[in-house]
């Protein structure tokens, strides 16, 4: 049964996914949630309801999760009219409302809220060519510029990537940095592991913007018959779509490569036990942090990632891994092979992943900033 809606919530997140949707958006939106739940305060997030089994209302991990009923769907986003309104509803009984941004419903929301307002800014949205798409992210972006002009801060995951968002002149007034949390897994088993040979590993959703052909096209060019290419994430329930025929074709007949699908949460221990190498060959400004990376540094695993604003800052950051151009399948086969024949010290990795990526200081100051916010309205 639902638990009893709290007199007061001392947060409400609205975004447009959440659990059990997978993504870097509404894993880091769950970690925060939960986390701050965990430190006593009463969560709600406000989200649509994605899929019709999934119950209108219950909590999850402390969390009040409410969710919208969906009219129709456009590329990735929804049409929730119920949305909107149940946002606006709960943030009214607020101390303090978060929007996770792009969202197409932030303006509607940031004006009917009636509470102080923190907004995290993800990425830009970046859709295919397109005269309708062209009109759609023009429209997302008026959305998200509308709620930043009244937040009481936005918060980004680098300044690396919010200066080169088409965003930043909304984002640099109230900016503040705070990376995403990112959460240990678990010690595994390399049960993954299928020779002596060196394994790389992808782990997410298999969309266009993960660059994913250009890691099959580098992979295939290492001579290695015991290598693997472990690339794991949904393709089949993919908000906008997968690419996976892509990706199947930039595959061939390459016997190496592994298409796994969806890696269930307890057995990523296993996956990156088995990994010699992780990678994250995004190629455009949709990815703007990569937690998957820092979770892989994590378990002491180094990472090759594309040297884009924001993907490039947990190498940067930690010296863990190394950086190549995106988009560009020789680059990553030269990378793979260094990283392959000279590995870094996977220990001395993971102590600088550790120091830099901490969930207790990231939910610290994230709880600073909505008690800021808070008090500040108060004064008013």
């Amino acid at each position: 049964m639902p638990a009893d809606p709290p007199v007061r919530p001392d947060l409400v997140i609205a975004l447009t996914y959440y659990d059990p949707y997978v993504s870097g958006l509404t894993n880091m939106a769950r970690d925060i949630a939960e986390g701050l739940a965990a430190r006593g305060r009463a969560v709600t997030v406000v989200t649509s309801r994605f899929e019709r089994s999934l119950p209108g209302e219950e909590t999850i991990g402390g969390v009040r999760v409410l969710r919208a009923p969906v009219l129709a769907r456009i590329g990735r986003g929804v049409i929730s009219p119920a949305f909107v309104a149940t946002a606006c509803r709960e943030m009214a009984r607020a101390r303090v409302g978060s929007l996770h941004l792009p969202l197409l419903e932030a303006a509607p929301i940031s004006r009917g809220a009636r509470c102080p307002l923190v907004v995290t800014y993800h990425c830009d949205v970046t859709l295919p060519p397109g005269a309708i798409n062209a009109v759609q992210q023009r429209v997302v972006d008026a959305s998200n510029r509308a709620a930043m002009r009244v937040a009481a801060a936005v918060s980004v995951t680098s300044e690396d990537y919010a200066r080169h968002s088409r965003m930043w002149p909304a984002i640099e007034p109230s900016m503040v940095v705070i990376p995403p949390p990112c959460r240990e897994v678990p010690t595994g088993v390399p049960s993954y592991r299928e020779t002596d040979g060196p394994h790389i590993g992808f782990l997410g959703r298999i969309v266009r913007e993960k660059g994913l052909e250009y890691l099959v096209r580098g992979f295939r060019a290492l001579p290695d018959p015991d290598a693997r290419l472990l690339i794991g994430g949904d393709y089949a329930s993919v908000a906008g779509g997968s690419v996976v025929e892509q990706v199947r074709a930039a595959m061939g007949d390459d016997p190496r490569i592994r298409l796994m699908g969806f890696v269930p949460e307890e057995r990523l221990g296993d996956f990156y036990a088995s990994l010699d190498v992780f990678t994250l060959p995004s190629v455009n400004a949709f990815e703007a942090f990569g937690i998957v990376q820092a979770v892989a540094m994590l378990a002491g695993v180094p990472v090759l990632a594309s040297d884009i604003p924001g993907v490039r800052q947990p190498v940067a950051q930690t010296g863990f891994g190394t950086l190549v151009p995106p988009a560009d399948p020789a680059a990553i086969t030269a990378a793979l092979r260094s990283l392959i024949g000279n590995a870094p010290d996977r220990a001395a990795g993971a102590r600088a992943a550790h120091r830099a990526f901490s969930v207790d200081g990231v939910l610290d100051a994230y709880e600073a900033l909505m008690d800021k916010a808070a008090a500040e309205s108060a004064r008013r």
